[in-house]
C-alpha cells in the first residue's frame, strides 16, 4: 500500500503516540519522497519514509541497525494501517558516511509527534540528493521527477553536481553527472562542475 500526505502524517502521529505511550523518544532525519510529499514539493504516494540518520545527543549517527523498540513500534503501526512493516526505514542512511552538504543541519524543518521527531532535509538538500539519485537511477526515474518538482535553480544544480562528486569521483560518474544536468537544462555545465 501507498502513502499519500494525508495517510503518513496520520501513521507518523500514531507512530508518535505510540512512542509515547511507551515511554520512548526518538528523533530522525528523513529524506527522500515522503519528505518531500510532507514538506509540499510532491504528490506523487510514496511507500516508505526513509530515515537518512537518528539524532542521539544532537549527533546524526546510522540509523542502520534502527533500535529494536524502535522498529517493534513501527511495525505494529504498519499492521495498523495495512502498510509494511518497515514503512519507516533506515534505506538511505550509508549516505550519511559520505558527509551531508555544508548547512544540512541549519535547514531542516522539525515535525513533532507525540514520541517522535522528524527533521526533514531542506529544498537545498533535497536536490542535493535527488540529484544524486537521478544520476545513479536515470532521467526516468521517480528521483528524476522529484528534482524536476523542486524546481532547482542553475546555481543550486552546480552546489548539488558539486556536492555529488564528493559521493563519486570517478570519470563515469562525472559524464553520467554531465548528460543529467544537460538533460535538466543545464547549457556547457562541464565548465561547472
Amino acid at each position: 500500500m501507498t502513502l499519500g500526505r494525508d495517510k503518513l502524517e496520520e501513521a507518523l502521529e500514531a507512530l508518535g503516540e505510540v512512542l509515547q505511550a511507551r515511554g520512548l523518544v526518538y528523533e530522525i532525519v528523513a529524506v527522500g519522497g515522503s519528505s518531500l510529499l510532507l514538506l509540499g514539493f510532491v504528490t506523487r504516494p510514496t511507500r516508505d519514509l526513509d530515515a537518512l540518520a537518528l539524532v542521539v545527543e544532537g549527533e546524526y549517527v546510522s540509523a542502520r541497525p534502527l533500535p529494536h523498540p524502535f522498529t517493534d513500534a513501527i511495525a505494529s503501526v504498519g499492521r495498523a494501517f495495512g502498510l509494511s512493516e518497515e514503512w519507516l526505514n533506515p534505506g538511505p542512511t550509508d549516505l550519511l558516511g559520505f558527509g551531508l552538504p555544508r548547512g544540512f543541519r541549519e535547514r531542516v524543518d522539525a515535525r513533532r509527534y507525540g514520541g517522535l521527531t522528524v527533521l526533514l532535509a531542506g529544498r537545498v538538500d533535497q536536490v542535493c540528493l535527488k540529484l544524486y539519485a537521478t544520476v545513479d537511477q536515470g532521467m526516468q526515474s521517480k528521483h528524476a521527477a522529484d528534482l524536476r518538482a523542486l524546481q532547482p535553480t542553475p546555481d543550486e544544480l552546480v552546489l548539488a553536481a558539486r556536492w555529488a562528486r564528493t559521493h563519486d569521483p570517478s570519470e563515469g560518474f562525472k559524464q553520467s553527472l554531465l548528460h543529467t544536468l544537460e538533460a535538466l537544462g543545464m547549457e556547457d555545465p562541464d565548465d561547472l562542475v
